[in-house]
């Protein structure tokens, strides 16, 4: 116990680490960051493929491709992250130019969660009730219109939450980097800490990290509350539908906004 109170004490009058510290902060913010806006777009298009594209969706798609597609996710949801790195690593080479670093982790961030990504949209697009996209259809909209104009606003809130999630994810997947050359607080964690048995350095590591889960879950949790407008019990979906059908009107008498 003494000796980690005199790692500790070290470690917070050393400038040096500190910098590193926060050399680190800014790394995990930028790969988290970039990853998690790559994984979302391709998520949010393999999501919508998976539900507009079923038997019964607005735009079925052939059954062959289908069962590829998810295949495909489900094989990548299965791989553990570090294995699936280690696997990419050459893909990151021909992408980025290294094999190691910050910018190296990037591209395995994206393909490990936008599998995870495209299941949490699958999920939130499918609580949209089928009433309104019913009266969609009975308004003759087409089948992009309705993803774009009454499927995707409609699930907004719980994409949003489906997001912060991913966000989280992706931030542990960083961590977890550093053990085989990411950069970031889990490079600092594993090598300045872990490694050299320095369990202040550590614990500093991750507090830091639970500090940023923490920021950015409770941003995500507010963004989605505030953008959950929609309206509950039969009057409210009834009125709903109402609400969405005027809104498609309008748009669809202003040329070009359709």
């Amino acid at each position: 116990m003494d000796k980690f109170f005199t790692q500790m004490s070290e470690a917070f009058s050393n400038p040096a680490l500190w910098e590193e510290f926060r050399t680190g902060i800014w790394d995990t913010l930028y790969s988290t960051v970039v990853a998690t806006a790559a994984a979302c777009v391709l998520g949010l298009i393999l999501g919508v493929l998976l539900v507009a594209g079923e038997r019964d969706g607005v735009r079925p798609l052939p059954a062959p491709v289908m069962k590829v597609l998810n295949f495909v996710i489900n094989i990548l949801r299965s791989v553990p992250f570090l294995i699936l790195m280690l696997m990419v690593l050459p893909l990151s080479k021909l992408l980025v130019g290294t094999k190691i670093g910050t910018i190296a982790s990037i591209p395995p961030l994206v393909i490990a969660a936008a599998p995870f990504v495209a299941r949490l949209v699958e999920a939130s697009l499918r609580e949209v009730d089928k009433g309104v996209i019913e009266a969609a259809q009975a308004m003759g909209c087409s089948p992009f219109q309705i993803i774009w104009k009454v499927i995707l606003p409609e699930s907004l809130p719980s994409l949003v939450a489906g997001f912060t999630t991913a966000f989280i994810t992706i931030l542990s997947y960083g961590a977890m980097a550093g053990a085989i050359g990411g950069g970031g607080l889990g490079k600092i964690a594993i090598n300045y800490g872990y490694n050299k048995y320095n369990y202040a350095v550590m614990l500093i590591a991750v507090v830091l990290i639970v500090i940023l889960v923490q920021i950015f879950q409770s941003l995500g949790t507010w963004i989605s509350i505030r953008s959950d407008h929609r309206l509950t019990g039969k009057s409210g979906r009834s009125r709903r539908k109402k609400e969405i059908s005027s809104r498609i009107d309008r748009e669809k008498k202003t040329p070009g906004v359709m």
